[in-house]
């Protein structure tokens, strides 16, 4: 199967979780400033259908809520992984681009995008202040790059151009 050549952003996590909820917030944004070759899919968590749209695409952006690890947010390549067992949170963004090459024969570029969060525990449907102020570092990064990345993307392999744009964003 021969990718599109457009960029995929899944946003998933839990909105009633608090900060769990950085991932479908971070895609919402950039849903809404339409940057063009860019599709933006929202899900609670990756599963086996994610691959089908993956497969659509030259590259994939698994944007999710970090419980550690760097603040604001954290960025990095990503390849497939062997999928170990389905089920409820074991399918993670390897395995999905996985997926898409065992079943789809295509072969995506994936990066990650943790977003730091703070308060997981409790129920709500609202990101704490540090949250808030982590999501808003991610999304103007993740709409420059994206902007970047779209603008050139003549080959299936237009987002290898930039596969570490944090060296230049920090």
């Amino acid at each position: 199967m021969e990718p599109a050549r457009r960029i995929l952003v899944i946003g998933y996590g839990n909105p009633g979780r608090m900060d769990d909820g950085l991932g479908p917030a971070c895609a919402a944004a950039i849903e809404a400033r339409h940057i063009p070759g860019v599709d933006v899919d929202v899900d609670y968590q990756l599963n086996v259908e994610h691959a089908a749209d993956a497969a659509r695409h030259a590259a994939v952006v698994f944007a999710d809520a970090a419980v550690e690890g760097p603040a604001p947010f954290d960025w990095r390549p990503i390849e497939a992984r062997p999928v170990e067992g389905m089920g409820t949170h074991t399918l993670g963004p390897g395995a999905v681009l996985a997926l898409a090459r065992d079943i789809f024969r295509a072969e995506p570029r994936g990066y990650a995008l943790a977003i730091r969060g703070r308060r997981f525990s409790e129920f709500g449907e609202r990101l704490s202040d540090e949250a808030r102020r982590h999501l808003d570092a991610a999304v103007e990064f993740l709409d420059s790059w994206l902007r970047r990345i779209a603008a050139g993307a003549e080959t299936n392999d237009a987002a290898a151009a930039d596969p570490n744009p944090m060296e230049t964003a920090r």
